[in-house]
């Protein structure tokens, strides 16, 4: 299974990843995760993110699609992956299926988490760090609607939606359930 998870911060993706991961068998693959061992490897992609990262710039669509093409050719993700965190554009969308075209495969759906922006809210003031306070909370998920609504487009019937309130359990019997019916 080849899925794309989309969803706003707070959503539980990471949590829902983890188990999806386990109970299909395919690698969590996250693009925040991939940056933190190729730097921490000092892989030449890290250390060429590592120069935007420690000039307080984005790292380009180019050198985390290189990541990325990477991750998906090594042996565990042959069969499937979830990918976390990217697609974040129209424009990665397009460089990840020519990417999957070249291994001759596509994604099988886009699962995409919907959570109301309060619950959001509640949940990252529950955890207790120190950037979130509601307001950069607010920000940041005006970001990821920005950013992310034409990507919803984009996919359009690859979509999944999935309602990311309730438990944990009921959530991810909710997303498994969905894919199982593709």
């Amino acid at each position: 299974m080849r899925l794309v998870l989309l969803g706003p911060p707070g959503a539980g993706k990471g949590t829902q990843a983890a188990i999806l991961s386990e109970k299909l068998g395919v690698p969590h693959i996250s693009t925040g995760d991939l940056f933190r061992y190729n730097i921490g490897q000092g892989t030449p992609l890290g250390n060429e993110a590592k120069t935007y990262i420690d000039a307080g710039k984005l790292v380009p669509t180019d050198v985390t699609t290189r990541m990325v093409e990477d991750r998906l050719s090594q042996d565990d993700a042959k069969d499937g992956f979830l990918l976390d965190g990217f697609p974040r554009t129209v424009e990665q969308a397009d460089l990840l299926d020519a990417m999957l075209a070249k291994q001759g495969t596509k994604l099988n759906g886009v699962v995409q988490f919907d959570v109301s922006e309060d619950v959001v809210v509640e949940r990252m003031l529950a955890r207790g760090r120190a950037d979130d306070n509601e307001e950069t909370i607010r920000t940041r998920l005006q970001v990821y609607r920005d950013e992310t609504a034409p990507l919803i487009e984009h996919y359009g019937d690859q979509i999944i939606a999935v309602k990311a309130e309730g438990t944990v359990a009921e959530i991810s019997a909710a997303t498994l359930e969905k894919l199982n019916n593709l």
